[in-house]
């Protein structure tokens, strides 16, 4: 048995997309998007033959969530406005959302590895990293074996980085994409990442990769040649230090091993019941409130969200939930209160009294971690609290 250490990153491919795709197999091999609304949703003709949603007739003011690899080739990408992404490819198949079926696909996929390591840490929906320095078989047997285990399970297809450390298998994991997978040592380094675009270090966000640069460094090689001194005039310390180290391909951090991070959320009941048009102002207050509140909460825990969520319960009792899950983890509640207001935009309010409303924050991301975000703005299509048309 090896004592060096292998940390793999495995990352599902197009994760929500090829969900939808497992429903919809005809649409394999054609550019599709993912992030419509119900009404978006496939019909089925007398005939057996299904018609879908050209992104080309959308309308509206949503985003997407994801699209596959065909439409990404035209220049769609997650958190795109739809109405941007229709013009770059309005011939792409459009389909909705469907939440509870991508958590069920990852929770398939998570219990399929931990069958081969149970040394998880989570990462998101469609991400982990694997301890597998305690196994005894090779990287490469291991990484056919996680792949093989994911297939059977889910049907879905994954890549897979195996490297010292965290760093280098989340950027090893998209070198093979989709459905393959690379091992790397300390060694390859030079040869396999220097050579790379400095923002495929995850933490280097587009703040920081555009002041790179105007310093003239582009590439994970060229940023390991300059000097700290000189990253420390223009990011400070701590930021300074960490670009140097991580140019180098050295990281430290240990995997998380405890369970998937519970969700922090804020809610109210009404005391009475609040129509949707007619009480908007004071709706609109509220989730502002909210929001607020939950800015306080991570903040005191330590922790950023993934995934931000809203639950609705209206006059009958009745209630529904909506969550997305973003590029970069938030903090600030102008971001929260955004994407809030982009799962709200997907709830249908033919029932305009509300009982109770909240808002809530998952996938949490501890600070110490986040905090290299900080140079990333928020990657979502986000607008400011007098600009939100759409939501209460």
């Amino acid at each position: 048995m090896s004592s060096l250490k292998r940390i793999a990153h495995l990352d599902m491919d197009a994760f929500y997309a090829s969900v939808e795709l497992l429903r919809y197999p005809d649409l394999r091999g054609e550019a599709v998007v993912i992030g419509g609304r119900s009404a978006d949703a496939p019909t089925t003709l007398p005939s057996g033959e299904r018609r879908y949603a050209r992104l080309g007739d959308y309308t509206g003011r949503g985003v997407v969530t994801t699209s596959t690899y065909e439409a990404r080739a035209f220049g769609v990408f997650s958190a795109m406005g739809l109405m941007k992404a229709a013009e770059l490819a309005p011939h792409a198949y459009l389909l909705p959302s469907d939440f509870d079926a991508y958590r069920h696909y990852s929770a398939l996929f998570k219990a399929a590895v931990a069958t081969v390591s149970d040394r998880i840490e989570n990462r998101g929906i469609d991400e982990i990293y694997i301890d597998l320095s305690h196994l005894p078989e090779d990287s490469a047997t291991l990484a056919q074996r996680l792949k093989d285990k994911v297939w059977e399970a889910t049907g879905l297809t994954c890549s897979i980085g195996i490297t010292p450390n965290k760093l280098l298998s989340k950027i090893a994991s998209e070198l093979n994409k989709p459905n393959g997978y690379t091992i790397l040592s300390i060694e390859d380094v030079p040869t396999r990442i220097w050579p790379l675009a400095v923002n495929k270090i995850n933490g280097v966000g587009p703040k920081a990769h555009l002041k790179l640069q105007e310093l003239d460094i582009h590439t994970i090689g060229e940023l390991a040649a300059t000097p700290p001194a000189l990253l420390q005039q223009h990011f400070g310390l701590s930021y300074a230090q960490w670009l140097s180290r991580v140019a180098q391909g050295q990281d430290d951090r240990d995997l998380d091993l405890s369970p998937e991070p519970k969700s922090i959320s804020r809610e109210t009941t009404f005391e009475r019941n609040l129509h949707v048009r007619q009480d908007k102002q004071k709706l609109s207050a509220v989730f502002k409130r909210l929001c607020q509140q939950l800015e306080a909460d991570l903040r005191r825990k330590k922790v950023r969200a993934q995934t931000i969520g809203i639950k609705v319960r209206f006059h009958d009792f009745s209630t529904v939930t909506r969550d997305r899950s973003m590029e970069v983890p938030v903090l600030e509640a102008a971001d929260i209160h955004a994407a809030a207001g982009q799962c709200l935009r997907r709830v249908p309010f033919d029932k305009p009294a509300l009982r109770l409303f909240g808002v809530k924050a998952s996938n949490l991301v501890p600070e110490d971690e986040a905090r290299r975000l900080d140079e990333a703005p928020q990657q979502l299509s986000l607008v400011g609290w007098e600009d939100e048309q759409d939501s209460f």
